[in-house]
């Protein structure tokens, strides 16, 4: 039976061979047909048998729990070095009927840009696709898909010291992932979204076109702008207002554990998070920890981190700290006063000193395994709920909460503008988060596990009907189905927790400028049935 078996998997594996060849083969053969030089080819398209592939693979897989032996693999890697490769490559994907991901910086959560339990797919991979053009007369920028969140940052800071963008903290996020989602930063309450800023982009549709924005029409401009861009399209580029910034910003971090007072402390942060000056930006993170009492036993307990950015000097930011928060004790000491993109550097954990440089730096110092999951919340915690939530987070052991505030730009900003809907009302966005090192289904299990055990036990507090949740902190959780969705009653699931009521309009828009669906992932955008009618 062994000696069968073995046989078995021998003729399995050429099976899948030949298979993989023969979808290169016509891939390549198209790409030919499209006047595309077999030179060229040969340097951006790869299958498994390539020596670069797994390396190319690899390199921007942000997820551990993706990186293993068992991960499905594409069966074709596309790595386009200009505008026409794009165009191309999507005319052959959708005459040769593949399942095209599209990654531009590989740090979504759940790795549907390069992974698909689903059947065959291929990733086109943006990362040779990231040029960044800052005009500071204008302030404003191109920035194209592939580069990530440091380089724009960099790029920005080479022209100017008092300018910025209002994106994400981690620098090695991916730009197409991260704007097209909605993406979020330490200056949200100053100045909104990353989408809130961008005001042209250039787009592939499905026919192969190359789109701005005056091209593709308001609707599908609107749609890529909040409604994840992989639904519509490949989105190449985005023109961004930049904001500005003043020459010295003040950053703290002050922490408490629960003999510190921290109940009574984040309960009353809760009630005025979203109301104090929006030139402040102050993250909660919640940890179990362990720590030793006076008998130098080993016990468990929560701390509370305050997290800090403020648009200004030490001193403004301390008189803004004792008429709002006086309760959290903040000290002179306990600020540090620098530029913006020093504190670039410090939200990103580098030390401080550290050349600018390093932004350039395309490669992650660690991936892990993890998983990520998220919650609005709409009215406070009342203590005895708190409380609750300690005994929780220490019984499981290792799950992490982050809350992120709103309020100030985020409460002027229609909810309809883009299809972000997570708008006024809210006081925090919070995000559920656990890293782990072991390998193996035991481990991996057990941690996620653990997530989804603190998301149910939060289902009293935070926001209902639906329960909201972020697009880029992409869950496979809620509503998940396959990548070949076609079904608006599947769809609605994920759809009115991401999106709200935008939802219908990112399907109208969708059915409109991709009606056989050829833009899917595991938590798409669906069409319309056909003859459907609102």
């Amino acid at each position: 039976m062994e000696v069968l078996f073995v046989l078995a998997l021998l003729c399995l594996n050429s099976f899948l061979i030949v298979a993989t060849d023969d979808t290169y083969n016509s891939f390549v053969q198209c790409l030919t047909t499209n006047s595309i030089p077999n030179s060229h080819i040969q340097e951006i398209v790869y299958k498994p048998s390539s020596p670069s592939f797994t390396p190319i693979l690899q390199a921007y897989i942000r997820n551990q729990r993706f990186n293993t032996s068992t991960s499905p693999k594409p069966n074709i890697i596309i790595t386009p070095l200009q505008e026409s490769d794009v165009q191309v490559s999507v005319i052959c994907s959708k005459k040769l009927g593949l399942n095209l991901k599209i990654r531009s910086g590989g740090h979504d959560y759940e790795g549907i840009s390069y992974v698909s339990s689903n059947g065959p797919f291929t990733i086109l991979d943006l990362s040779n696709i990231r040029a960044i053009n800052v005009s500071v007369e204008d302030e404003s920028a191109w920035v194209q898909a592939g580069a990530l969140i440091g380089e724009l940052y960099y790029r920005i800071w080479e022209k100017s010291e008092v300018h910025g963008f209002p994106a994400g903290v981690c620098t090695l996020v991916g730009i197409g992932g991260h704007l097209s989602g909605g993406g979020y930063g330490n200056l949200l309450r100053k100045y909104g979204l990353s989408v809130d800023h961008i005001v042209d982009a250039q787009l592939v549709d499905v026919k192969g076109r190359l789109l701005d924005r005056k091209a593709m029409g308001e609707d599908l401009f609107w749609a890529i702008r909040g409604g994840g861009g992989a639904s519509f399209g490949v989105v190449l580029s985005y023109k961004i207002k930049l904001v500005p910034v003043p020459p010295v910003v003040t950053v703290f971090r002050v922490e408490k554990t629960l003999a510190e007072n921290a109940t009574d402390i984040v309960f009353l942060w809760q009630s005025i998070a979203n109301k104090i000056d929006p030139d402040l930006f102050i993250r909660l993170l919640l940890q179990p920890i362990t720590v030793k009492n006076e008998a130098k036993k080993k016990g468990k307990t929560i701390r509370a981190s305050f997290v800090a950015e403020y648009l200004g000097s030490a001193d403004t930011l301390l008189a803004v700290m004792n008429y709002t928060f006086p309760q959290l004790g903040l000290k002179k000491q306990d600020c540090m006063e620098m530029s913006w993109l020093e504190s670039v550097l410090y939200w990103d954990n580098y030390d401080n000193g550290t050349s600018p440089n390093v932004l350039l730096n395309r490669t992650a110092k660690s991936v892990k395994f993890l998983k990520r999951k998220s919650d609005y919340l709409q009215t406070p915690i009342p203590v005895e709920g708190l409380e609750s939530l300690w005994k929780k987070m220490i019984e499981l052991g290792k799950v992490g909460m982050v809350f992120n505030p709103y309020g100030g730009k985020m409460d002027e900003i229609p909810a309809t503008e883009t299809p972000f809907p997570h708008r006024a009302g809210n006081i925090f966005k919070i995000q559920y988060s656990v890293n782990w090192d072991e390998e193996g289904a035991e481990a991996t299990n057990n941690y996620i596990g653990q997530t989804r055990q603190l998301y149910e036990f939060m289902t009293p507090f935070v926001s209902k009907n639906p329960r909201e949740a972020f697009l880029n902190y992409r869950d496979l959780d809620i509503g998940t189905t396959t990548h070949s969705i076609k079904s608006y009653e599947q769809g609605k699931v994920y759809g009115l927790k991401y999106f709200k009521g935008n939802f219908n309009r990112l399907v109208k828009v969708k059915t409109a400028v991709d009606p056989e669906n050829f833009f899917r992932n595991e938590q798409s955008i669906p069409t319309l049935p056909t003859g459907s009618r609102w």
